[in-house]
């Protein structure tokens, strides 16, 4: 399936993009948005970023007319601030994070997301990253697969699932993502697997998030990212779920009070200073237009900070 990016239009507003500015695409994927990005910079540049070699390389032709005023960088948007600094940038004018996987990583039978296909149980975003699916279907203990499978995919029957797998493993290895299917659809009762969702959904999303800790690289990202905006920069973040969406909003809740108190405490005493105001009260989310021509943008959540 052709990628199509999410949230376009209300994302590239919400940069409120300057032709002479300096713009970071943190999740450049197939390059949706930073087209559209680069197309409305004359002297700016864009710096895209992806981890995944196949999205930097699939870039090449897309952005051939727009060489002179793009930068792609292969890797993690939770180096951000050292890969501003090997760029030369001290600050951009706006970033962009849409924190999806991209349809040709889900529907690239090799990489292993999907739970639609056969594949190895692999799930790297970066394949020169050393954890795998299969280690921690096959390795890690019953607590730690039931705390992945609650904690990150809210599965509700976590732990019968990873109850199964430890048992599964005790006659051979579990390899495939149709293995890992099996046992999964085996663990949960019948009105479960009568549900409209694929009963592997959850887990998948859990294992996808372990495997290449997007929740850790969000926070270190959040914690960089109002520090390398000029004044006036805009910090436009998309997530796709509760987890990645309460970690945005609590991030730009912190910079926008100011005060890291606790909230019992009667007067504040930590002396610190708002540094972004909020563009968006509450989350842009699709219009029914969107969703219908693209179903994954559903549960989209787009939220944007300006620096002051």
């Amino acid at each position: 399936m052709e990628h199509t990016p999410v949230l376009l239009n209300e994302s590239i507003d919400g940069l409120d993009i300057r032709p002479d500015g300096i713009y970071v695409d943190g999740t450049l994927g197939r390059g949706g948005h930073s087209i559209e990005i680069v197309k409305r910079l004359d002297a700016g540049r864009l710096i895209a970023i992806d981890r995944d070699a196949d999205a930097i390389h699939a870039a090449g032709k897309l952005f051939s007319d727009h060489r002179d005023r793009i930068s792609f960088v292969r890797g993690n948007f939770k180096n951000l601030s050292e890969i501003l600094d090997s760029e030369g940038v001290a600050a951009a004018d706006g970033m962009l994070f849409d924190l999806g996987v991209s349809s040709p990583q889900l529907d690239n039978t090799e990489r292993g997301f999907s739970y639609m296909h056969d594949a190895p149980l692999d799930m790297r975003m970066d394949t020169r990253a050393s954890l795998t699916a299969f280690d921690i279907v096959n390795k890690w203990q019953e607590d730690e697969l039931r705390k992945v499978f609650y904690e990150y995919g809210e599965e509700r029957y976590a732990a019968r699932i990873a109850r199964v797998i430890v048992k599964k493993r005790g006659s051979g290895q579990i390899k495939t993502t149709f293995d890992l299917n099996e046992i999964i659809v085996s663990a949960m009762p019948a009105a479960a697997r009568r549900e409209q969702q694929h009963p592997s959904k959850r887990c998948y999303m859990a294992l996808r998030i372990a495997v290449n800790d997007e929740l850790g690289a969000i926070s270190e990202m959040l914690n960089a990212a109002p520090q390398r905006l000029k004044p006036g920069g805009r910090l436009c973040v998309i997530s796709f779920h509760s987890l990645e969406d309460r970690i945005v909003k609590n991030s730009f809740a912190a910079r926008v009070s100011g005060c890291l108190c606790p909230r019992d405490f009667p007067v504040c005493v930590c002396g610190f200073l708002p540094t972004m105001k909020l563009i968006t009260k509450k989350p842009v989310t699709p219009t029914k237009t969107e969703t219908d021509i693209n179903p994954r943008a559903r549960s989209a959540k787009l939220r944007i900070a300006e620096k002051i």
